[in-house]
């Protein structure tokens, strides 16, 4: 991954995070990794764990980066979530949830940081 691709990366994270926070939902983890994976944002919404996969772009449409979560990154997702859980057993008894938040830095104006917010994204079923 390329510098600019990385601080891309970084700032729809961020926004993600300042977007969640203001729905008054608590940041437990950041970049949480497993050697199955990572996790961009663990967080807590009464009481549910989300775990939530960031998509920040500037250019590829929505539909590219709805494909760059194939079953291969869901998985991996999946399992690191389990290791969270695992590592972390209070929150063994909480419902889970796994969200994808996409982000767009378009140019200033109406599209800059344009967040759509998909709930219950994928379960583990899928």
């Amino acid at each position: 991954m390329n510098s600019s691709t990385a601080n891309l990366g970084r700032a729809g994270e961020e926004t993600a995070v300042i977007y969640l926070e203001g729905k008054g939902i608590k940041i437990l983890e950041r970049n949480f990794r497993s050697r199955s994976g990572e996790i961009d944002i663990i967080a807590r919404d009464g009481e549910t764990v989300v775990f939530v996969e960031v998509k920040a772009w500037s250019t590829y449409g929505i539909d590219a980066l709805e494909q760059s979560l194939n079953s291969k990154k869901r998985h991996k997702i999946i399992e690191t979530s389990k290791y969270f859980l695992t590592v972390h057993r209070e929150y063994r008894y909480m419902a889970i949830r796994f969200d994808v938040i996409f982000v767009s830095s378009g140019p200033v104006g109406p599209c800059a940081n344009e967040i759509t917010h998909i709930e219950s994204a994928f379960t583990e079923c899928v």
